[in-house]
């Protein structure tokens, strides 16, 4: 794929992340987005106050987004060398996806309970904070947006994430599906800092698309957005390969 990484407004390095960098962000991205596709296939489920047991377990939920991985990538996440930067890294998703679902089982199993509030983001959010714990350093994930569109404290952009979505991933001429990237000084180290776009399909617009202002079903108003609008970016910085 070919990327172009110009200069960012004079506050990152012009360098770019490297391939292999590329290589295991998107390889991180596509691992979350599997999984969270697998919960918003499921809101009826989940949602369904009539159903006690959903059988969403932990690692349900895990094989399910394996299969989507697998399915976009062509391999097994679980055949990635464990011992290779990529490999641990895969693993503590995995590992944090299952974690998370277990952690949710009283809310998805909730009989006579309508909305449950485990829409995609949610999961999503809670799925980067426990791969955190695990990681520590060695890598972070967020789930982020222009500045208009953060409805949750916790995503909101840091300055290299405000400055690479409005000058770039928002920009008239940025080619759609692009990824930005760049190697940047954080408290004196380099660090590859990987943003990948996500747009607005059909299932997104219930809670963001129109009309704008009226509440959707989480309480907060829509944003009227249309299908294929940047709606978020996947913010991945990684120890440089």
């Amino acid at each position: 794929m070919l990327v172009v990484f110009p200069l960012l407004a004079g506050s990152v390095s012009a360098e770019e992340a490297g391939p292999g960098d590329l290589a295991i962000a998107r390889s991180l991205a596509t691992m979350l987005q599997s999984a969270r596709a697998v919960i918003s296939v499921n809101q009826d489920r989940i949602n369904d106050p009539d159903i006690g047991d959903k059988g969403l377990t932990g690692a349900v939920v895990l094989e399910a987004a394996i299969a989507n991985y697998e399915k976009a990538t062509g391999r097994d996440p679980r055949a990635v060398d464990p011992s290779s930067y990529e490999g641990r890294l895969l693993k503590a998703q995995m590992d944090a996806v299952v974690a998370v679902v277990e952690a949710q089982q009283a809310t998805i199993n909730a009989k006579g309970t309508g909305f449950k509030g485990l829409i995609p983001a949610t999961f999503g959010r809670l799925v980067n904070e426990a791969f955190a714990a695990r990681v520590g350093t060695q890598a972070s994930m967020k789930v982020t947006a222009p500045p208009e569109l953060v409805r949750n404290r916790k995503a909101r952009a840091d300055a290299f994430e405000a400055a690479a979505i409005r000058d770039y991933l928002q920009a008239a001429d940025w080619p759609k599906g692009q990824i930005y990237s760049a190697i940047v000084t954080e408290d004196g180290k380099p660090r590859a800092r990987v943003m990948v776009p996500e747009y607005y399909v059909p299932s997104c617009l219930t809670c963001h698309g129109g009309p704008a202002g009226e509440l959707d079903v989480t309480g907060y108003p829509k944003e009227g957005a249309h299908e294929g609008d940047l709606g978020g970016v996947i913010s991945i910085g990684l120890i440089p390969q």
